[in-house]
Parts: structure tokens; sequence; C-alpha cells
């Protein structure tokens, strides 16, 4: 029901130019203003810093946001949550094309020299196009490694992990945009904050003890996260487990008897603002989950051991971050932490 993906670097300078090397699936070698990015399995190359860009997810749009390019932003779409705190003042400058996916025709009118997006499936069939139709018309475009190292797409859903993101490629991407845009300090400086915050969230924290599940979305067919995707990164940070660490699917839907069976000690919940699912905010899922006869005596609900997370922290961006943070902070609160 979310998606993601990933992106590392190693930062190399000698004679004038930069390389980074992607966390699995990114790369990009900078020399003067031109950028050749090795991405997704896709050669792309920007030949000036962006001016105009269009970032077609809240992922992508609240990094380069962050790392104060919202001068530099023509448009962005497709929100699940309200601007991550601290962004909102830069936010407003930029047009919001649309809530969701917005049409190829939307996102030309904007005239991008730039494409992103935090998905395989948004820049792919049956999403706002193809990265072939952007490239054919001189468009450059970028997704997000974390959607694509480790990761296949191919099947329905979406997709499953062979093996488990890990954070460094949340911080690739970082670095990746940053080359890009030509402000690699920024980069740098951002990375480096995220990681000491991390540090602060999980110092002292062992909950070998506790095991977690993730709601995404839906209260007819949930959405749970599997092993492998962003929630395994903030379960994997506090030493926690994931009832459904059995599966490498990244959001399968799974049925309420076999949530019940499970029976995790805290439930983690999106807090979601879109309404394409039923159950997006936290308070339906909340008032599903106390009034179910399914759900209602799980002991996460009979205790009200309930963590609040938005979207993008159960997505792989840079608010995983935040996601770590809170959940950490539920479980001291919750007596849960040795």
């Amino acid at each position: 029901m979310p998606l993601a993906r990933p992106a590392r670097a190693a930062v190399l300078l000698a004679a004038g130019s930069l390389l980074l090397t992607g966390c699995g699936d990114s790369k990009a070698t900078a020399t003067k203003a031109a950028v050749t990015l090795d991405n997704c399995g896709r050669e792309v190359r920007v030949q000036a810093a962006p001016r105009h860009a269009v970032s077609l997810n809240q992922g992508t749009t609240e990094i380069l946001l962050s790392l104060g390019l919202a001068d530099r932003l023509a448009g962005t779409a497709t929100w699940t949550d309200p601007v991550m705190k601290g962004l909102a003042k830069a936010n407003a400058k930029v047009p919001r094309i649309s809530d969701n996916n917005p049409s190829f025709e939307r996102v030309l009118d904007a005239d991008p020299d730039f494409v992103a997006a935090s998905f395989v499936s948004t820049l792919g069939k049956g999403g706002v196009a193809t990265r072939e139709q952007f490239e054919k018309l001189g468009v450059p475009t970028y997704v997000s490694p974390s959607d694509c190292a480790g990761k296949d797409n191919s099947g329905g859903g979406d997709g499953a992990r062979a093996k488990a993101l890990g954070i460094d490629t949340i911080y690739g991407e970082v670095r990746d945009l940053a080359t890009v845009f030509g402000v690699q300090e920024r980069g740098d400086k951002l990375v480096t904050s995220l990681q000491r915050r991390m540090a602060r969230a999980t110092r002292g924290v062992d909950a070998s003890d506790v095991t977690l599940l993730y709601w995404f979305a839906n209260s007819e067919s949930p959405y749970m996260a599997g092993c492998c995707g962003a929630p395994g990164i903030i379960t994997r940070a506090l030493g926690a487990k994931n009832v459904f660490d059995d599966t490498h699917e990244e959001w399968p839907q799974i049925n309420w008897e076999t949530v019940a069976e499970r029976d995790p000690d805290v439930l983690v919940i999106g807090d979601l603002t879109r309404k394409s699912q039923t159950a997006e905010s936290a308070a339906k899922k909340i008032a599903f989950l106390e009034s179910n006869p399914v759900t209602r005596n799980m002991d996460a609900v009979k205790h009200k051991r309930y963590v609040l997370l938005s979207g993008q922290a159960m997505n792989p961006t840079i608010r995983t971050v935040e996601g770590v943070e809170k959940v950490a902070a539920g479980l001291r609160e919750f007596g849960l932490v040795k």
C-alpha cells in the first residue's frame, strides 16, 4: 500500500570530480554541472542542476525541501500526510499539482527539467508515466533507490524484498539528490543530522522481548508490514520483532483472524490524511480495533498500546527516522524497554 526504495553513497573527491556510489542501485558521477546517475539500473544524465523540478511523491518532496530547494520545485504530488514539521513555509511556495497521481499532461504543464519519484510504480505502467516517456522529451527522471535495490516490483501489490532495506539506502538518496542539484554540503549536513537522531533514539533501548505489528491502511483487507521495508528498519534499530517478519512482501494484505492469532505487544498504526482506502486515520483504525469482535480482545488493544506514525514514516523516507523515534518513545512509555 505504501512504496519505497534505496540508494547509498561513498563520496570521492578527485581532480575536480565527485563520485557517489549508491547503496546497491544508485551511483552518480558529477563533473562541473553535469551529473550522471546509475539509478535503478538506468543511466540518467542531468546536464545542469535542475531549476524547475517536479517531485511526484511526498517522500522525495520532503527531501528536496529539507535540502532548501523549494525555489527549484515547479510542482509536487501524491501526499499521504501533512508536510514534515519545519517545512510548511517552504512547502507553501511549491504548487501542488495533485494530492494523488497527476496525469502526464499535468506534469508536462509544469515544464519540468527533472522528475523525481519515491516509487517504481509512480514512474511505470499504470502510474503517472513511464521513465521512457519523460526521457523521450529530454526530461531526466530519478526513482528512490529504496524501491528497487534488493526489491522485486514485477508482481502485484507493493513488491517483495529479497533482503532487508537499510537506513543507509535512504541516506544515499539524500546524497544522490543533493549531488543532482549541486548542494552536496547540504546533503551531508542533512544525513549527519539524521544519523545523530537515530543514535539518540536508540541509545539504551533493548526491546528484544517486544513484538510489533505495523498497520498502514484498509480495515476490510488490511495492509500490514512484512519483514524488510521501512518498518523493518525501525524494528531492527530497536531490537524488537515484527510478528509478520516471515513474509518478504512489502505490504501483504492479511486477514484479522491471523492478526489476532499473532497477538503483538504493540500496534504501530498509520495515521494518514489521504482518503483512498478505508480506515486511513489512526482514529478510525483504533475505533475498528476496539469494536471488531476478532480484534478487541488482542492484548495491545485491551491495554491501548498504540504508536501512531505518519504514512511517510512507514515508507522508506527521511521520516523513517521519525518512526524510530516515535516507536522508541512509545515502548518507553509502555514500560517495555529493558
